[in-house]
């Protein structure tokens, strides 16, 4: 646990000892307040409530936590630096784990900045502030799972933008799979189990859930274990290449 730790802190102080981290945070929390404020029709909605906030926050993870993700382990390859990471007394699901975590501390904390937000639904009316920390929550679990896809397909290349792409893709899907449309177009042909099963895949559901004040353990449980699968994926994909 103390090298996971040690390689925690390593990465996270690493975000911040170069320009990248104030710019990706900057360009997120002017995203997120313009999406807010003006497709989202803050003020003209009437409602002391952060959900505009959070409906457009899938899209902007959708974009901005590949970015995150693509040079987690792309980086590493690239420079040749992860034979001497390897090579440390440490395990392969210590260093995953560790930057993994490093990461999701890093787009929690772009996350949590938006609170100003908070403050002002507060200043001007009465909001549930309960359904505001789930929602936070639901934002947090919704990244880490963003992150994990991205820092599995990170160890496939050397390539940054190969990484960036493919993340979004995929993310992409696994958001389209939950959507009313989607799922209306694939119910003509795909029988109730199997569209349940895909329907269960879905971030947006998941996380639409816990954005309305429902902490249900469904969807702990498969946040949870998504994370946990790619997180074993990923330290897997190293391993074979370690081999190679």
């Amino acid at each position: 646990m103390s090298h996971t730790t040690t390689i925690f802190k390593r990465e996270l102080a690493g975000y911040f000892s170069t320009p990248v981290a104030y710019v990706f945070i900057t360009v997120f929390l002017f995203l997120a307040g313009l999406l807010t404020f003006n497709l989202g029709g803050f003020f003209e909605r009437g409602q002391a409530d952060l959900r505009p906030l959070f409906d457009f926050l899938p899209w902007l993870f959708l974009f901005l936590i590949p970015a995150i993700s693509m040079r987690l382990w792309a980086e590493e390859r690239r420079q040749g630096t992860i034979e001497l990471l390897m090579t440390l007394p440490i395990s392969m699901t210590q260093a995953v784990l560790g930057k993994f975590f490093a990461a999701w501390a890093f787009a929690s904390i772009a996350l949590l900045l938006t609170f100003p937000l908070w403050i002002t639904v507060s200043v001007l009316g009465n909001p549930d502030h309960g359904v505001i920390i789930a929602s936070y929550a639901g934002g947090i679990l919704f990244a880490g799972g963003f992150l994990a896809i991205g820092s599995c397909i990170s160890a496939m290349t050397k390539n940054q933008v190969v990484a960036f792409v493919l993340s979004v893709v995929v993310c992409f899907l696994f958001m389209l799979t939950s959507l009313p449309p989607v799922l209306s177009m694939l119910s003509g042909w795909l029988p109730p189990v199997l569209l349940d099963a895909v329907r269960s895949f879905g971030f947006w559901a998941h996380f639409e859930s816990i954005t309305k004040g429902v902490i249900d353990l469904r969807d702990l449980i498969f946040f949870c274990s998504f994370i946990t699968f790619f997180l074993f994926t990923n330290a897997l994909i190293l391993d074979v290449k370690k081999a190679n």
